[in-house]
């Protein structure tokens, strides 16, 4: 570019010169600093998203059951005032009604923005999303579409919830090819991933961690911002072992791998997938062939978990650089347990045991 403007510049003055380098200096400069942030929540973070796809886009809705005073979680709070009653509005309790509603809509041009109270809820909707959503394009040829369907849904423990209130039911989702899986982990990534949700051509299943609603908190970019769907990322470096999850159950990996190094002087790399369909490959094959080791944790039941699709994929890809066998962390074959609940969770104290019998082996 630098050179471009000196082959033009022959009738310019040094002066002229000066100023133009000078100014292509300060842009360069410009585009390197750091965003305007905010102290918020992953509640807040959801509603500043919704706020903007509202605002960017006039086409957009955003409905469920009792979104329009907010919900039960107040993510979409103050919606209804800003956006008023056409965009922002409630539905009878019918799940399959609001996605079976939200396809409809989105095959019409609209962005349907659906909220799925409790993600435990979303079974009766399962048939419009796998049979309807995910195949609405392929069916037609590439005619017609429902690309603009965003299903959101409060997902995993919260502490007192039982079976009704606590399942993680993504494994099921990742099975369906037609659609995308996305699992927020923390407020940043929450805004700048529901956003990329909600623009993305195809239809997304955006699972987000209701415990981490109030007590997730961190500098968020003001305004809007996206992060690419299918991309992990690294949340902290290690040379050891690679501990991999997604949404809520990140923090607890986080805080095994602190105690690891603290206790044990063990170096735990955690990747956080973001994305469950379609997954960051890649990012975790690099990391098992740099440490040699690999653990996956999720709240979900272990058996056919995702997790299992992480560990056979990476044993393939990486079987002559495995030191021991990949492990899996993970919520118990039974219904998620009320009383019990401390018993069935993943917790950090037994990824420090598989991460010690790991480098044992």
């Amino acid at each position: 570019m630098i050179s471009r403007c000196f082959r033009g510049i022959s009738a310019l003055s040094r002066h002229s010169c000066s100023l133009i380098l000078r100014g292509l200096s300060t842009a360069s400069a410009s585009t390197s600093e750091k965003p305007e942030t905010s102290r918020i929540n992953l509640c807040t973070a959801v509603n500043e998203a919704l706020a903007i796809a509202l605002e960017n886009n006039k086409r957009a809705l955003v409905f469920g059951e009792d979104v329009s005073f907010g919900g039960v979680f107040r993510c979409t709070a103050g919606l209804l005032q800003r956006f008023g009653k056409e965009r922002v509005f409630n539905t009878p309790l019918s799940e399959q009604g609001i996605v079976g509603f939200g396809i409809g809509a989105a095959s019409l041009g609209c962005t349907s923005i659906a909220e799925i109270q409790f993600a435990d809820y979303i079974y009766p909707a399962f048939d419009q999303i796998v049979n309807e959503a995910s195949k609405y394009r392929y069916r037609s040829g590439g005619e017609f579409n429902c690309g603009g369907l965003t299903i959101r849904a409060p997902y995993g423990a919260v502490g007192h919830g039982g079976h009704y209130h606590s399942q993680s039911p993504e494994g099921f989702f990742t099975h369906v090819p037609g659609i995308k899986v996305v699992m927020a982990g923390g407020p940043a990534d929450a805004k700048g991933l529901l956003l990329s949700a909600i623009q993305d051509p195809d239809p997304v299943i955006f699972f987000e961690p209701k415990m981490m609603y109030r007590t997730a908190v961190e500098e968020v970019p003001k305004g809007e911002y996206t992060i690419p769907l299918g991309k992990a990322k690294v949340k902290r470096k290690g040379t050891d072992i690679t501990l991999v999850g997604w949404g809520q159950q990140v923090a607890v990996l986080e805080k095994a791998a602190a105690l690891c190094l603290e206790h044990h002087d063990i170096s735990c790399e955690v990747i956080d997938l973001r994305t469950l369909l379609p997954w960051d490959v890649a990012a975790v094959e690099d990391s098992v062939n740099k440490t040699g080791r690999l653990l996956v944790s999720h709240e979900a039941p272990i058996t056919s978990g995702f997790g299992a699709e992480v560990t056979a994929t990476i044993t393939t890809r990486c079987f002559a650089r495995l030191e021991s066998p990949p492990a899996r962390i993970c919520g118990y074959d039974t219904p998620f347990p009320l009383v019990y609940e401390p018993i069935y969770m993943p917790t950090a104290r037994k990824i420090i045991d598989a991460v010690q019998h790991s480098l044992k082996y």
